[in-house]
């Protein structure tokens, strides 16, 4: 195997933006993003038309997230035949401690919005060895959000991840950060030059205010089978290679819709772009006949009168002859009916085929609560593929974490026993992954069936009081209370 440097590195990741380039992933994305959030008329020569914008992708994207996303996830771990439970439960209460420092409720809606507009998600772990950790001490894993134009595989026809024989990630920073970071691993601040865009900062801003690109380049040994790591900039190695330890690459993916022969996927928000410019259109156009043709205008002899008054109740001098025929009033013309149609069609169409039905979006009225959730579970299909793929992905990054953990805890200490997570390398772990249901029309069928069994007399009050949701009944804590003393009387 050849060696690693700065210069290969480099040359690696330009053939990554070359194939950006060819793809058109950069136009994409940027198009995309402006889309999703109202920039909808972006260099487009419109002159005095009308531009408005009606954002139907937005909620259609939002809805779509928000079906797949979940309101709680809970990862845990066991071991073969049940032994280590110790160890077992040493590891799911560090994935609830990386769940909530990290917020990955939310950030893997983010990580599937990112899916959804640009086309893929990339989500990466790293160590921090500074930051502190839930058990009083400092080192804790840290989980970041990448683009998928900074991400290069190098196998682009794949989007396995684990199939790839090497990973480069690109990020901006300030020069000032790459020199701190070079200087502890013998750089010269010189060495290290601003990218060539540098050239249009003032001479004075250059050393400080210029950005450069610093690429981070994975690899697996085949001697040592582990993840290998290296950080650089332009044609210098900010920091040699150094072994991870790992044996996982520390990042999971997500394309919203497979390619074939493309580790980058297709998104959402790319479909749904015509049909928003043609409503867009229509309704700038529709918009443009209404001020110009609305209002009826007048037609008069300037012969027979000088001008006209146009002021309620003025009266109108004229030259003699016949009033029938001074002046009159051309009527509008009429807009064409099938415009509003169309534009409804669109939308609906839009939205209906991507699952968000007047139902799932709450556009139904909630008489009958067993219907709307199989009307909601039917709108989902059309993206339960994605919500597959975005499971795995989750369990991959459980299966991260384990290796992290592995390689980074050592020993620690959890209620007065010590805990050797480095006894993970030789015990295969099974992961079990627990959603909760974001859904409205979920708790809403929970509560109605509790009400059911509470009406038919299978469970007593308390028992209903004790599962019923708390945003459901304020001071609910009080009354259940109450109704428990009652109970035991």
């Amino acid at each position: 195997m050849r060696a690693v440097t700065a210069e290969t590195t480099r040359r690696e990741y330009l053939r990554g933006v070359a194939h950006n380039n060819e793809l058109g992933l950069y136009e994409t994305v940027r198009r995309n993003s402006d889309f999703f959030v109202g920039r909808q008329w972006e260099g487009v020569n419109a002159g005095d038309l009308p531009k408005p914008v009606f954002n139907f992708i937005k909620r259609s994207v939002v809805y779509a997230v928000q079906s797949l996303s979940a309101s709680s996830l809970r990862m845990t771990a066991s071991f073969p035949g049940g032994e280590e439970a110790k160890l077992s439960d040493a590891v799911t209460r560090e994935f609830d401690s990386i769940f909530e420092q990290n917020n990955l409720v939310t950030g893997f809606a983010d990580f599937l919005r990112n899916a959804a507009v640009h086309g893929d998600a990339c989500m990466t772990a790293r160590w921090d060895a500074d930051a502190a950790n839930s058990r009083g001490g400092r080192g804790a894993i840290v989980a970041e959000l990448v683009d998928n134009d900074r991400v290069f595989f190098g196998s682009p026809a794949s989007a396995d991840v684990e199939d790839q024989p090497y990973i480069i990630i690109s990020r901006r920073e300030m020069i000032g950060k790459a020199r701190s970071v070079g200087a502890k691993n013998g750089v010269p601040p010189d060495a290290i030059l601003p990218d060539e865009d540098a050239a249009e900062l003032p001479r004075e801003l250059r050393d400080d205010d210029a950005r450069v690109t610093v690429l981070l380049r994975f690899w697996k040994s085949e001697e040592t089978k582990t993840v290998w790591c290296c950080e650089c900039c332009r044609d210098v190695m900010l920091r040699k290679p150094w072994d991870t330890g790992l044996t996982r690459y520390p990042l999971i993916w997500l394309p919203w819709d497979d390619m074939r022969d493309s580790y980058h996927g297709q998104a959402l928000v790319t479909a749904l772009i015509p049909n928003q410019i043609f409503v867009n259109k229509l309704f700038a156009m529709s918009m443009l006949s209404l001020i110009s043709m609305a209002h009826p205008k007048i037609v008069y002899d300037r012969t027979r009168i000088a001008k006209w008054d146009n002021r309620a109740g003025a009266a109108i001098p004229m030259l003699g002859g016949d009033v029938g025929s001074v002046a009159r009033v051309i009527e509008p013309a009429h807009l064409s009916p099938q415009v509003a149609q169309f534009i409804d069609l669109t939308i609906s169409y839009s939205q209906t085929l991507m699952g968000a039905t007047p139902a799932a979006l709450g556009e139904v009225r909630p008489d009958n609560s067993s219907a709307i959730v199989a009307l909601q579970k039917a709108s989902a299909l059309p993206n339960e593929l994605t919500r597959q793929r975005l499971y795995r992905c989750v369990e991959d990054f459980g299966r991260i974490l384990i290796d992290m953990q592995s390689e980074y805890y050592g020993k620690c200490s959890f209620d007065g026993e010590t805990v050797d997570f480095t006894r993970l390398k030789s015990l295969g772990a099974s992961l079990r992954l627990d959603v909760g249901s974001a859904a409205y029309w979920s708790e809403y069928a929970m509560v109605a069936t509790l009400d059911n069994l509470l009406t038919q007399g299978r469970i007593d009050f308390v028992e209903y009081l004790e599962r019923l949701p708390d945003a459901h009944l304020p001071g609910k804590k009080a009354l259940l209370e109450k109704a428990r003393a009652a109970k035991e009387l």
